[in-house]
């Protein structure tokens, strides 16, 4: 899917907060090119000073699966009983787990 002629592709933004490990989608916008795309990004998602690091893709560039898919998707893994620590014993010394 490309954009109409005249109009500017659409961009997806994710933002690092100072506290925070992952990049969170803060929002869209529309941009020339992806390095003015970050530029914006940063004036409109970042203005108090509260991001560290700023992923913009362009949206067209996104594949998702829909929420209608969620149980035939990922179900599979439901199978997998070695990826669920349910039978592990642990030892007493072991904290927070």
């Amino acid at each position: 899917m490309t954009a109409p002629q005249g109009e500017w592709p659409l961009y997806e933004v994710f933002v690092r907060g100072k506290r925070g490990l992952n990049h969170v989608h803060v929002g869209s916008l529309h941009a020339a090119d992806d390095a003015s795309a970050v530029r914006n990004a940063r004036d409109v998602y970042t203005r108090r000073n509260e991001g560290v690091s700023i992923w913009v893709v362009r949206a067209d560039a996104i594949t998702a699966s829909s929420p209608d898919e969620k149980d035939p998707l990922f179900a599979p893994a439901g199978d997998k009983v070695y990826r669920h620590p349910t039978f592990y014993s642990l030892p007493d010394d072991v904290p927070h787990m």
